[in-house]
């Protein structure tokens, strides 16, 4: 098949997503498809061969057979670029338009767990405008989650602007510098659980889980550095936990897929405590992508290798796509 593979884009994570695009490039390659490498600047615009393209609806994109749209963060894993490709009438790897989106939000993300019954930390969503309005009712709300707290941008990736806040007097400086990253943030306790991730792969109700791996750091937490320095984050797999454990993991990364409605892929963070207890952190629709990033790791060591990854997502898309447009709208 003839694949474009979109990367680039206006989110802070432009040169991950970069550094994505160019191993999906390769892996798609050695799975025997043509590729068309498509950049998405940081302005927005869409470059081929180093021409500006035109996009009109309903006409496709470059005459491909589908889309990999390697984009991670804002513009790109938020549902932006999903429905853009919707209109465009173009097979697409990954989730559609509301799960990217949804996703992408933390605070809807983890309110929809709550109400599924999934287990995940104590939280609190805190708008900027609640937050001017009555800053003594937040401090209460956020005290009431533990002495340890992480505030987060509820629709950033990648750890940006995020800080860990072990003293009430720099709550304030938090919540500011997370603002100027988005209005709505989501304060989270902390957990003093190892953290392990899963792969997902497949169609939304009957989707495939990935051995797990638990992240191995040298510093506190996993903020940006840890993810992008080298050598400051190891994956072990299988996680170091046991067997019961790690088929708990999976369980919960395919429900959390599936009620999320994601489809093709995902990596489902989360905290398994002492005892064995298993808390969601978060669902990623578009993970880095690298062959050295987590997700294509973990099935690598589940027995699937990179280009047959790649082969299988974009089959995925087509598949879903021809399934979608059997539907009246």
């Amino acid at each position: 098949m003839r694949v474009a593979v979109l990367a680039g884009g206006r989110s802070s994570e432009h040169d991950v997503s970069l550094a994505s695009g160019a191993s999906v490039r390769e892996g798609l390659e050695q799975a025997g498809h043509a590729v068309v490498a498509v950049e998405l600047g940081r302005d927005g615009s869409w470059r081929c061969g180093g021409e500006e393209m035109a996009l009109r609806p309903g006409h496709g994109l470059l005459e491909v057979d589908a889309a990999f749209p390697v984009l991670h963060g804002a513009f790109g894993e938020d549902g932006t670029v999903q429905g853009l490709l919707e209109l465009l009438d173009v097979p697409y790897v990954g989730s559609g338009v509301l799960a990217s989106a949804l996703c992408m939000d933390k605070v809807l993300s983890k309110e929809l767990f709550a109400r599924a019954g999934l287990p995940q930390v104590a939280y609190a969503a805190v708008s900027q405008a609640r937050w001017e309005a009555d800053p003594e009712a937040v401090a209460g709300a956020v005290a009431a989650l533990g002495p340890v707290v992480f505030v987060k941008p509820a629709r950033l990736g990648s750890s940006v602007g995020i800080a860990r806040v072990d003293d009430a007097a720099r709550l304030p400086g938090a919540l500011h510098n997370a603002f100027t990253h988005d209005p709505s943030v989501i304060v989270e306790a902390a957990s003093d659980g190892i953290e392990v991730e899963c792969s997902v792969l497949g169609p939304t109700h009957d989707a495939r889980a990935s051995e797990p791996g638990e992240i191995l750091l040298d510093g506190d937490w996993y903020d940006f550095e840890a993810k992008y320095t080298p050598g400051a984050m190891r994956l072990a797999v299988p996680a170091r936990v046991d067997a019961a454990v790690r088929d708990e993991v999976r369980r919960l990364a395919r429900e959390a897929f599936a009620r999320s409605g994601c489809a093709g892929l995902a990596r489902v963070d989360f905290f398994v405590e002492d005892g064995g207890r298993v808390l969601v952190n978060e669902v990623n629709t578009m993970p880095g992508f690298t062959r050295t990033s987590v997700y294509g790791k973990l099935w690598e060591a589940s027995g699937l290798a990179y280009p047959e990854l790649c082969d299988r997502l974009v089959a995925l898309a087509v598949e879903r796509h021809r399934a979608e447009r059997g539907h009246r709208f």
